[in-house]
């Protein structure tokens, strides 16, 4: 029996609710949806994102926090929280905005940092590792009251975290950086966010990626998962040869930009199917299109059928 060759395009996935549906009360769902089918429900993302962006080893029992700079806009009545891709942040930037804040974190923490990168600062979890917390993807452009880290079994700890918080942020916010920052008209880094508490002993990763020869993708979480399941990873997708496409997984900040290359694998016959998976209203959904599935449907059989764009595809 001659198996299928495949290709697996993983979208990126939306909460199915906001803050807009809920009472202040109720705790929001932990992970966007993609975030939940990549790691498992306890969305470890933490440790992954370590793995994706240094050489360190990682103890699977070890409870990972990521710590990023941030900054949090003012609205009339609350605190809005800006996306990482909005706030343009140098390397010497970030390295001063942690050396302040490092005898802070470290006290609380009761550790010292495990790697810094630009971005995302890792620490192990420590006190803080009962704290239920949300990734900036999931929380940017919205009410932060709504996404700050809460107590889960213990009380006092998300208490805690936003004593720490406002520490910090009363330091960062008489520091120099900051002052050249707001002379250049640029958003000042404001506040400390934390998320991807967890450890890698509790990922949970679908089969479909755990079986792919390869994973393909920009995004910092793929490459930490792909060196835990020690599956090779690149950033792009190949353009000499189809053939390692076969069986494949890749999920990319803009699908439409590489689906001229999977169309055309499926009209080479180099690949037998492609296999969308997006989440519509937070559910998974996993829909399979083959050559045929790649043409408009049409009564004027005698006209040369045309081929459905991209957009057209993730509509239907």
């Amino acid at each position: 029996m001659t198996h299928a060759k495949r290709f697996t395009l993983m979208l990126s996935g939306d909460d199915a609710l906001n803050e807009a549906d809920r009472p202040i009360r109720d705790a929001p769902k932990n992970g966007l949806p993609h975030e939940c089918f990549l790691l498992g429900e306890k969305v470890p993302a933490a440790p992954i994102l370590l793995l994706g962006q240094s050489n360190l080893t990682v103890n699977p029992e070890e409870m990972i926090a990521c710590l990023q700079p941030v900054h949090l806009h003012a609205t009339r009545d609350h605190l809005v929280l800006m996306s990482q891709y909005q706030v343009e942040l140098s390397n010497k930037e970030s390295a001063q905005l942690l050396k302040v804040a490092l005898p802070l974190i470290e006290e609380d923490f009761q550790s010292g940092i495990l790697f810094q990168g630009i971005h995302d600062w890792f620490i192990t979890a420590g006190p803080f590792a009962s704290l239920a917390s949300h990734s900036i993807d999931q929380a940017h452009g919205r009410n932060i009251d709504w996404w700050m880290p809460r107590d889960t079994h213990e009380d006092g700890i998300a208490r805690n975290w936003r004593k720490l918080q406002n520490e910090i942020q009363m330091l960062w916010h008489i520091d120099p950086v900051n002052e050249l920052r707001e002379q250049r008209g640029v958003p000042m880094i404001n506040s400390l966010w934390i998320s991807g508490i967890g450890k890698l002993q509790d990922v949970v990763t679908p089969e479909l990626v755990k079986q792919a020869p390869n994973i393909y993708g920009e995004h910092l979480l793929l490459a930490g998962l792909a060196k835990f399941l020690e599956i090779p990873h690149q950033k792009e997708l190949p353009t000499s040869s189809a053939s390692h496409l076969v069986n494949g997984f890749a999920w990319f900040n803009q699908p439409e930009a590489i689906w001229p290359i999977l169309k055309q694998a499926l009209l080479d016959k180099e690949l037998d199917e492609l296999i969308i998976i997006d989440f519509p209203k937070g559910e998974k959904r996993e829909r399979t299109f083959n050559t045929k599935d790649l043409q408009k449907k049409s009564l004027a059989f005698w006209r040369k059928a045309e081929e459905l764009s991209w957009q057209e595809i993730t509509q239907q």
